[in-house]
Formats: structure tokens, sequence, C-alpha cells
């Protein structure tokens, strides 16, 4: 066994023992690890800070603290509820939904015989809707690719089973795409993903420029796919699952338009509880001009 493939165990089998916890114990334990990362300012709780600023969320400072203090708790939350989504078994993972929305929906988008393309964003527990789409067939999930080895060992074995197919997002993601979109197969991208340079262009989100994933727009041109829109957001003892319509803006020609149209309802999944969005990601760290290096500093 390599190193990297030995960290990975490593990594997996620590998960795997944190997962055991019931619910109701590991969102305990998350909310108190999100204050302790509030406490300390982590890196986490800096750029949620700066993006709610951004964005305007609070019309004053001792309010956006407040959200930024509601914001971690959630967040540690949902890293702990990922250890056990990543480490049960399918059917103990399928157990927390509570409620499915909007299934014919995604029944209706798979009749057609296009595939589907899922625009999973960063709300709720997004790793979930993997395990559910999984369940319900082939599922081809795009994902960047970690730096470290033993990283990308550890969320193959936490991502991978049966149904599920890892594609890296990298140049040459196009074609096992395509293929699973002609097979008829359900694609998941995470349409809020800050790209590299070139692989997308800027679009308006909460009312500034960012840089947006191209991926879904273009394969939606090229294939006439469906766009749906998935999350599995927080409620109750469990999760509630979502499917949501197509956007019809997403199937433009025109990709500014097209981007626009997706992020416009990435900022309405967000809108449903602003603390399940994942606001400690760098989303505007790229600028139009590229000379603003100083937007989280």
């Amino acid at each position: 066994m390599t190193r990297s493939a030995f960290y990975g165990q490593i990594l997996y089998r620590s998960a795997w023992l944190i997962g055991l916890l019931p619910l109701s114990w590991l969102r305990i334990l998350g909310g108190a690890i999100g204050r302790l990362g509030y406490a300390m300012n982590s890196r986490e709780t800096r750029v949620t800070r700066r993006n709610l600023a951004l964005i305007g969320l609070a019309e004053t400072p001792a309010v956006r603290e407040q959200h930024t203090r509601e914001l971690m708790r959630s967040t540690g939350q949902t890293l702990m509820e990922t250890l056990a989504v990543w480490t049960r078994p399918r059917q103990r993972v399928l157990a927390l939904v509570n409620e499915v929305h909007g299934e014919a929906l995604y029944a209706e988008a798979r009749a057609r015989g296009k595939g589907v393309l899922l625009a999973v964003p960063h709300y709720g527990n997004w790793e979930l809707v993997i395990e559910c789409l999984a369940a319900r067939g082939p599922f081809s999930l795009v994902y960047r690719v970690p730096e470290s080895a033993g990283a990308d060992r550890f969320l193959q074995l936490a991502r991978g089973g049966d149904n599920v197919r890892l594609v890296p997002a990298e140049a040459t993601a196009m074609r096992p795409l395509l293929r699973a979109l002609q097979n008829g197969e359900t694609v998941g991208i995470t349409p809020d993903h800050q790209p590299k340079e070139g692989g997308g262009e800027f679009a308006p989100f909460y009312g500034r420029p960012a840089l947006t994933l191209s991926l879904i727009a273009k394969l939606a041109q090229r294939t006439g796919a469906p766009v749906l829109f998935a999350y599995a957001e927080r409620r109750g003892d469990g999760f509630s699952l979502h499917f949501e319509a197509e956007e019809p803006g997403l199937h433009d020609p025109d990709l500014s338009v097209a981007l626009a149209a997706m992020n416009r309802r990435v900022q309405a999944i967000a809108d449903r509880d602003f603390r399940q969005y994942q606001w400690t990601y760098k989303r505007f760290s790229i600028r139009p001009d590229r000379t603003d290096k100083s937007t989280y500093r």
C-alpha cells in the first residue's frame, strides 16, 4: 500500500468512527466546533465575515457579526453530518431523508431520454444528494481533485460506491460526461464552485460579478439535456431532499444570459436559509479586472 493510500485509509477510518455517533450528537458536536472556530477567528470565519459584507446581507456590523456566528455554527454541523453521510451504509444514509419534494420533476426529466444535468449548489448537505441520486441510478459527479494524493484517496473512499462515478474537474471531463448523458444517466455538478480562469465567465451573483462555471450551460447546449437543481436541506431531525425545475434561461445560446440565470437560481436557494450556504468559500476572489487582490484581506 502506498503512503497516500495508507493516509487516505486512516482519514476514512477516523471519519467512520465519528460517523457512528447519532445525528443529534453530531450536530451538537459540529455546533461546538463551529463556535470554537468563530471564537478563534479562523480563516473560515474571516472569509464568511467578508462575504457577508460583500453581498450586503446585514445592515450593520453588529448584525453581520451575529450572522457570522450563526453561519459558523451551521458550518460545523454540516461538517459532522457529512462524516456520517460519507461512512454509513447507503440505506442508513437514505434514512436521514424525511421527505422528498419534486421527485416527479426528476422522473419526468429522466423520461426524456437525454440524461439529466443536476446542478447541486453548496447548500445544506450536498454530499447527501450524491447518495440519494446514486440510489436512483448511475450518477456521475464532477469534483475538484485535492492537491494531496492522500486526501484524494479519502474522497474516493468517501464518495465512491454503487452507481457513483467520480469525474475529475479537468479539461478531459467533457467526454465522460457526454457519454453519461448519451446513456440517459444523471450528471451532478456544483454550479457555484469558482472555476479556474478559462473555465467560465463572469456573471452577477448577489449583485457582484463572480467567475461562474460554464460547464453546465455548455453541456446543456450540446446535448439538450434538462437541467434540474437539487439540494438536501437540514430540517428537524433529518433532511428534506428537493428537486427544482429547470431555469429556462440556462438553455439560452448566449452564455452570459445562461450563467446569469444559473446564478439567480443558486441565489434563490441560498436565500432559503443563509446559514446553510457555504459562505466560508472565497466566491469572489477573482475579479473581472484581475487587479483587485485585496478582496479577502
